[in-house]
């Protein structure tokens, strides 16, 4: 192998290490994932209260921090005003336990009862969801998972 050769796949070889740990880099700080996120609504019915459950997996390389949820109708004033990370910060959380390396499958559940259910608006509902990992990054999905109130 001439030395010409030698200097070109050295250097080459230099590029593809320096490509490699761009990429780790870069991969490190993408956004946290949402997915096979699903709602669940029952009506109270009979003296019992009916409750919301919201389950979603999240993904993100540094860890999830924190996971918000806000279930909302479709007619309010979030549909014209898009939702916001601010809108997000004082709603409550969902519980999220480990699943897989970087990815924690997260639940959050609240009871309804009979007189918060006729006072809800009736028709659809989504659920907005705000992801938090560890090294800051943020996703938000206004539109996560939808219900039907009837």
């Amino acid at each position: 192998m001439s030395r010409r050769m030698a200097l070109s796949v050295a250097a080459g070889a230099v590029v593809l290490v320096g490509a490699g740990a761009y990429a780790l880099a870069y991969a490190g700080e993408q956004p946290p994932a949402l997915t096979h996120s699903t709602a669940r609504y029952t009506a109270p019915e009979g003296g019992r209260d009916g409750s919301l459950t919201f389950t979603t997996s999240v993904t993100a390389s540094s860890g999830v921090k924190n996971v918000k949820v806000l279930a909302w109708p479709q007619n309010s004033s979030f549909a014209k005003n898009k939702l916001t990370a601010e809108d997000m910060a004082a709603v409550e959380s969902a519980v999220c336990k480990p699943f897989k390396k970087h990815t924690s499958n997260c639940v959050y559940t609240i009871k309804t009862s009979a007189s918060d259910a006729a006072s809800s608006p009736r028709g659809v509902w989504h659920i907005a969801v705000l992801a938090t990992a560890r090294n800051g990054t943020t996703t938000l999905n206004a539109k996560a998972a939808d219900f039907i109130v009837r």
